[in-house]
């Protein structure tokens, strides 16, 4: 009996991921049979677990998060544009020949999410990003094509928001702000949070004179881990407020589609999640 393909999730801690029954129900509605699981490797064992992945164990593809994305762009043959971008990928993919291919997924998973799910038009919104990590990066390029007015970024190593800043290369409309400044800078209809803190169990104190008379606010993270923003949003007045969940579940359905070349439905898969979420 031939064995079934293989995909997995790598990060560090992992058990909590809900990837695995995500990609199961993918795989349902086109009668593919796969077998998908989690890896957990440690920073220093990463690109080894990897390797064994897709050279001993057969591996098709896999998923990354954190702390692993700036290591899995670093481990690929190739890259996509998003991926360069970003400098971080959130897929790999083995090719014909054996190579990897990175992909990163995130900022177009993240807009698809607001705009597609949660009908948001993105143009001409005032949008604050939260971060310069990894997320961050993928989130400002969408952010930016998707048609925002201005793109405010503000991180609290000041150097990395530039950098981000310079690389998009459109000083009109994408700048930065120091983290100091967040009480004064005035309001937006759309906040990001894409730093860790939630992730890292720690607290983010952030004004609420951020917040526009109809903003929408989103947290690239889910569950337990966006609680913590969300609440600040709901507190402050804003309008709509939204956690990552979404984004996850069009990240998955982007790799899905990379490595079996159909497209799942994604809504009933975050219905499903969503319900047993709340």
């Amino acid at each position: 009996m031939s064995r079934l393909a293989q995909f997995a999730v790598f990060g560090h801690p992992i058990a909590h991921s809900l990837s695995p029954q995500i990609h199961q129900a993918f795989a349902q509605q086109f009668g593919i049979a796969l077998q998908y699981r989690t890896i957990d490797a440690a920073p220093d064992a990463f690109a080894d677990a990897v390797r064994r992945f897709f050279a001993q164990e057969d591996g098709r593809g896999a998923n990354v998060t954190l702390p692993h994305k700036h290591a899995a762009f670093a481990l690929a043959d190739e890259r996509s544009q998003a991926a360069t971008r970003a400098g971080t990928a959130n897929v790999l993919t083995r090719l014909a020949d054996g190579r990897l291919a990175a992909h990163n997924t995130d900022g177009a998973a993240m807009v698809r999410d607001l705009t597609d799910r949660h009908d948001l038009d993105l143009r001409g919104h005032d949008a604050l990003l939260l971060g310069a990590g990894g997320a961050a990066r993928a989130v400002a390029w969408s952010l930016f094509e998707a048609g925002v007015s201005t793109l405010t970024i503000v991180n609290r190593s000041p150097e990395a928001a530039d950098a981000l800043a310079d690389a998009i290369g459109e000083p009109a409309r994408v700048h930065t702000r120091y983290w100091d400044d967040l009480g004064h800078i005035g309001s937006f209809d759309l906040v990001v949070n894409a730093t860790s803190a939630g992730t890292l169990g720690q607290s983010l104190t952030l004004p609420f004179s951020l917040i526009g008379s109809r903003a929408a606010c989103y947290d690239l993270g889910y569950g337990p881990s966006a609680f913590g923003f969300l609440a600040w949003a709901r507190a402050a007045g804003a309008r709509y407020a939204h956690d990552g969940l979404g984004m996850l579940v069009e990240q998955a359905a982007d790799a899905f589609q990379l490595w079996h070349g159909r497209r799942p439905d994604t809504g009933p898969v975050y219905q499903s999640l969503s319900t047993r979420s709340s």
